[in-house]
C-alpha cells in the first residue's frame, strides 16, 4: 500500500510543476506597459480610498453649529440724515389755481377809457425746511418726532404774467396803471385762496406726506407736528 502511495505522489508532482511553470510563462508574456497601467490604477484607487476616509473624518469632527446673525434695523438720526432732509428745501403740499378779472375806468369829458384784464396764478402752500429750528428732528423713545415750520405761501410772485390777457382795452394806459391793476389781482387771489380751510388741508397733506417719507427711510414709528404761524 505504501508503495502504491509513493507511486501516486510521484505521478502527481510533475503535473503541479508543469501548471506552475505554465502560469509563469503566461505572466512573462504580459507586456511591461500593461504592468505599468495596472500599477497606476492600483495607486489611484488607493489615493481615492484615502481621500474618502479623510473627508469622513473631517465631516465627523467639524462643528456644524451656525452662529446667530442679529440684524440691526435701527436707523440713527445723525446730522447727515438731518441735512439730507433739509436739502429738500421748499415742499409744496397744496397748489391752488386761480384767475381774477380786474377792470379800471378813466372818465373823460367826451368818453371814458376802460381796461379789463384777466390774471392767472398758482398759489403754493407748503413749508421750507430751511426755516426749521435746531433740533426739529429727534427721537422720543422709539418714535421719530419731526417738528416742521409753519405752512405758508411759498412764493409771493404767483401770478403768471405771460398768461395775462386784456379783455377790453380802450384808450392809453401807462405802466403805472397796469401795475396798480396787477396789485389788485394779487390781493384778490390772496383773499380767495389763502383761507383757513386751504391752510388746514395743506397741513394735513404735510403730516401724511412727510410721515410717509420718514417711514420709507426705515423709521417705523413717526409723529409729525406743524408749527403755528
Amino acid at each position: 500500500m505504501e508503495t502504491n502511495n509513493l507511486k501516486q505522489d510521484k505521478q502527481t508532482t510533475p503535473h503541479t510543476d508543469k501548471s506552475r511553470f505554465g502560469l509563469m510563462a503566461v505572466l512573462k508574456r504580459v507586456p511591461l506597459s500593461i504592468w505599468l497601467k495596472l500599477t497606476f490604477v492600483v495607486l489611484i484607487v488607493s489615493i481615492v480610498v484615502y481621500l474618502i476616509s479623510s473627508i469622513k473624518t473631517v465631516v465627523t469632527t467639524t462643528n456644524t453649529t451656525v452662529p446667530d446673525v442679529v440684524k440691526n434695523e435701527k436707523i440713527d438720526v445723525t446730522p447727515t440724515v438731518i441735512r439730507s432732509i433739509e436739502q429738500i428745501g421748499e415742499w409744496s403740499f397744496l397748489e391752488i389755481n386761480d384767475e381774477e378779472l380786474v377792470d379800471t375806468v378813466r372818465r373823460g369829458i367826451f368818453s371814458n377809457d376802460e381796461l379789463v384784464r384777466i390774471y392767472y396764478g398758482t398759489l403754493r402752500l407748503g413749508i421750507n425746511l430751511k426755516d426749521a429750528k435746531e433740533g426739529w428732528l429727534s427721537m422720543s423713545g422709539d418714535t421719530l418726532v419731526a417738528k416742521l415750520p409753519p405752512v405758508r405761501l411759498l412764493d409771493n410772485d404767483f401770478i403768471d404774467e405771460t398768461r395775462t390777457r386784456s379783455f377790453i382795452a380802450s384808450g392809453k394806459w401807462s405802466s403805472v396803471d397796469r401795475k396798480e391793476m396787477y396789485d389788485r389781482a394779487v390781493q384778490k387771489m390772496r383773499q380767495r385762496c389763502l383761507t383757513k380751510k386751504n391752510y388746514a388741508t395743506a397741513q394735513l397733506n404735510a403730516k401724511e406726506q412727510f410721515g410717509q417719507m420718514l417711514r420709507s427711510m426705515g423709521f417705523e414709528k413717526t409723529r409729525v407736528e406743524i408749527g403755528n404761524k
